[in-house]
């Protein structure tokens, strides 16, 4: 039974299926959010060196200022374009300890002759952020590893949870796993918020990703599978767009809520109330017909159909009839190996071994080894890079938590863009174009316009665009490359090898340490080394879709197609 038919039958984008797309949509924002609570929940917060022979005089440690008039005279820093002073978070200078400071004065620059450094051990915060830096006093370089790192465990999770979710999935239903996905993401989300010390901060960290990976996947599935082929296109970009305002939704609460625990509850909560989507939301209609779950797949379109206004016919009642008899039997052979269950269980049996033999023709050819070789390098420069960029959105000059909604709401128009360039330029040059874009803003943005925030900024969120852009186009320009039958196991390979680049990015802003601009010059040089590489893999757009690993290698040569065709039966 072709489902597609269905779905023209019964509606491809009615009143039934878009309050179901709208009611997974819902979960997609707090995973979006959920994966992007450490940026502020592990956030650095502004601090200095607490001086006791200046700072006492302002009365308890609560009330003490932060940068009072007197700091330039006790602690080395730096001014920058504007004039003012930040000084260095864990040096001071030494004191005299024999020098006595007169009545109405404060701090002057003679108790600290020599300007000599010394590090100090205890520090003044800013009183407006509260994170796990205070919580567990993560300070100076030697700690930044360790802030970096629970960006690290999150990508980890998201690795080990996106292979167990999708396994689980196939297994148990979609529905069931995701909610069992969301409740897990919110309870380890709270977990995050009741953690007793570091460590048991990032087990939960890693546990929490582990849940998040597993709830845009299948809400995508969910939702785009019942969705009719005219239709699917858009509803797989307007999930994205959900995810962008879920990130951007993080920025914002951690604007108001400035205590790291009150915004991991405020992240976390909500999602507990989703469990209700188990009697909510229809399990994938799909998922039953290959499980021979013929009558909840009949009660699902018998209500969609219902609630769209439409009519069931009676040719496709028959086909559901004929479909439970081809399963049955597919079901009996893979019960009983032995029996002789015809052509159809053989094709089966021997899929595994026919994967296999493509692998291995693809690890034969220089051609197709060199492509995918060149698009791992491409998905992984696009996930350190556009994860990047939005963990390093925070440093940027003016309101960090504005600037990261920006950063997070500027992919909407990047997906756009993806769907327009896909369309009109084709892949190659979407691909490449998005990322030569990011990586001549970026480099302005950390070079040429240092100190001048609006257009940092501005060049900034283009830079981000561009690689989301790249993000969107490389999904569909790589699944276009893959021979059918290792298609879905190889943009699975990409995907996770992206998700081991990612690993790296959280590190990445600690270089503005030593260099203000060294982030960005390097997000914009490797997205320059990998949008020159995509101008060697071949055009996909418009040409069929490779069957085998012979016409994978084809892709990009002008050949008559009776040779092709020739070739390809002799193969």
């Amino acid at each position: 039974m072709d489902f597609d038919q269905v779905l023209e039958e019964i509606g491809e984008f009615g009143p039934y299926q878009k309050t179901n797309y709208l009611l997974i949509c819902l979960p997609v924002m707090f995973a979006a959010a959920n994966s992007l609570s450490y940026v502020f929940t592990a956030g650095t917060p502004a601090y200095r060196c607490l001086v006791p022979e200046c700072d006492s005089v302002q009365g308890d440690s609560q009330s003490y200022e932060l940068h009072p008039n007197w700091l330039v005279n006790a602690t080395p820093g730096s001014r920058d374009s504007n004039g003012f002073f930040t000084p260095e978070s864990c040096y001071r200078y030494q004191a005299n300890k024999t020098f006595t400071i007169n009545t109405g004065t404060t701090c002057p620059k003679e108790l600290f002759p020599g300007s000599i450094k010394e590090r100090c051990f205890q520090w003044v915060f800013d009183q407006n952020e509260h994170t796990i830096v205070q919580e567990w006093n993560l300070t100076c370089k030697e700690n930044a590893w360790k802030l970096a790192f629970v960006g690290t465990m999150h990508f980890a999770g998201l690795v080990v949870g996106t292979a167990l979710s999708g396994y689980m999935a196939d297994r148990f239903g979609r529905k069931l796993i995701f909610v069992i996905c969301i409740i897990f993401m919110a309870a380890t989300g709270v977990a995050q918020g009741l953690s007793w010390n570091y460590k048991s901060f990032l087990i939960f960290a890693f546990l929490n990703a582990v849940g998040t990976s597993g709830v845009y996947p299948l809400a995508f599935i969910i939702g785009v599978e019942m969705v009719g082929p005219r239709k699917r296109e858009m509803s797989s970009i307007v999930l994205n767009y959900f995810y962008a305002v879920g990130e951007a939704m993080v920025g914002l609460c951690a604007w108001f809520f400035h205590d790291w625990q009150l915004l991991q509850y405020v992240l976390s909560i909500p999602p507990l109330f989703f469990i209700a989507y188990y009697w909510m939301v229809p399990e994938s209609v799909r998922w039953l017909i290959a499980r021979n779950e013929k009558e909840q797949a009949k009660e699902i379109i018998r209500k969609a159909a219902q609630v769209n206004g439409k009519e069931l016919s009676v040719i496709l009642l028959a086909n559901f009839e004929s479909t439970e008899v081809e399963n049955q039997k597919k079901n009996n052979c893979q019960d009983h190996p032995k029996q002789n269950c015809g052509k159809g269980c053989e094709h089966k049996k021997t899929d595994k071994h026919e994967i296999w033999l493509a692998v291995k023709e693809v690890f034969r050819s220089k051609i197709l080894t060199l492509r995918y070789v060149l698009l791992l390098y491409i998905w992984a420069i696009n996930a350190v890079v556009y994860y990047g960029l939005s963990l390093n959105s925070t440093s940027l000059s003016g309101n960090k938590y504005l600037n990261f909604a920006l950063v997070c709401l500027i992919e909407i128009p990047g997906y756009t863009l993806a769907w327009i360039s896909l369309n009109k330029f084709g892949r190659r040059l979407s691909l490449s174009g998005s990322m030569l874009l990011c990586a001549i803003t970026c480099v302005l943005g950390g070079y040429i316009t240092q100190g001048t925030t609006w257009a940092t900024v501005c060049l900034f969120l283009v830079g981000k665009l561009g690689i989301t852009s790249s993000f969107a186009v490389i999904y569909a320009y790589t699944a276009e490359m893959m021979p059918t039958i290792i298609r879905s196991g190889g943009v699975g390979v990409m995907s996770t090898f992206a998700r081991f680049g990612a690993m790296l990015a959280p590190f990445v802003p600690i270089l503005g340490n030593y260099y203000e601009a060294l982030p960005l010059l390097l997000f914009g040089a490797s997205s320059l080394s990998a949008g020159l590489l995509a101008l060697l893999l071949p055009e996909t757009f418009r040409k069929k879709l490779p069957d085998t690993v012979l016409e994978a290698k084809q892709l990009g040569k002008r050949k008559p197609q009776a040779e092709l065709s020739t070739k390809a039966d002799i193969h």
